[in-house]
């Protein structure tokens, strides 16, 4: 590794979000071993509906760092604004949104790749702007933050999700104690620019925050194969070659370094809820 963070290393976001099938296996190996915390896209439709003035009268929805689009989709069905716009930096996340998209034609949502710290919409358009899981990819979160802003209509609302700095500090535990990374406990946090204790210090920099929301998701990996399936997706450590997306030498590497066993690890998940700056209607 460069000794960058991952997250803010812009030489490695091709490596990162190239191609589709790395998202996907992390948030499938994620999602198979979840065992508390709400899905976050339905936690976000809740949350729109819970704080907006009209939420059942909404115009345009932008979702930055859209990914494979599944925030995006949960957003047209669960709120049915006029219009979804899904926004992500890597093409190979947008086709296979736009992929998905075709499959729900009575969706109305589009995909467009751009980036957040330029949003490419009017001032005052945007009645919802969603960023989850992505302002820490930014070296310069408060730039996204002011975009945001300067996006909503009055009354509008942005909904910002992060994880804590500390997030899966189980899974830097074991890598450790493997051998596969002994300095595993010592990187910098993967959510360094924008993490669960400054989110909401972020989004005040342009934005009204009327909620804080912490809730701490729990996943648990039923043995070392399933444990390799996620950790070969993830950035952070000083792998030996061969091992970093190889989930079948990951797991040989753990059986023959530590006995068997399940894996419980934790990340506190953070929403913050804001409106525009002097944003009634």
């Amino acid at each position: 590794m460069s000794g960058i963070n991952p997250f803010l290393d812009p030489t490695r976001q091709a490596e990162l979000y190239g191609h589709a099938s790395r998202l996907a296996g992390r948030s499938s190996a994620l999602m198979r071993a979840k065992t508390a915390g709400r899905p976050v896209p339905e936690a976000i439709v809740g949350l729109v509906r819970a704080h907006h003035e009209r939420p059942d009268r909404l115009g345009l929805a932008l979702d930055l760092g859209c990914g494979r689009g599944t925030s995006s989709l949960t957003l047209a069905e669960g709120l049915r604004p006029r219009r979804v716009v899904g926004l992500d930096a890597s093409p190979a996340l947008i086709e296979q949104a736009r992929q998905r998209a075709r499959r729900l034609p009575d969706l109305p949502v589009v995909f467009h790749q751009g980036d957040f710290h330029r949003l490419p919409v009017t001032a005052g358009s945007c009645d919802v702007v969603v960023a989850a899981f992505c302002l820490y990819h930014s070296p310069h979160p408060l730039t996204v933050v002011a975009e945001i802003g300067r996006a909503l209509a009055p009354g509008g609302l942005a909904v910002l999700v992060t994880k804590g700095l500390d997030s899966y500090r189980e899974m830097d535990q074991l890598v450790a104690a493997a051998g596969l990374d002994p300095r595993a406990e010592q990187h910098e946090s993967l959510y360094i620019s924008a993490h669960g204790g400054n989110l909401a210090d972020l989004a005040s920099a342009s934005l009204d925050v009327l909620a804080v929301e912490h809730e701490e998701h729990s996943f648990t990996f039923d043995g070392h194969d399933y444990v390799a399936e996620y950790l070969a997706t993830n950035p952070k450590y000083d792998l030996a070659p061969g091992l970093y997306g190889n989930p079948s030498a990951l797991a040989a590497s753990l059986h023959q370094s530590l006995p068997d066993s399940p894996l419980t690890t934790t990340s506190l998940v953070t929403f913050v809820v804001a409106r525009s700056q002097g944003g009634g209607l």
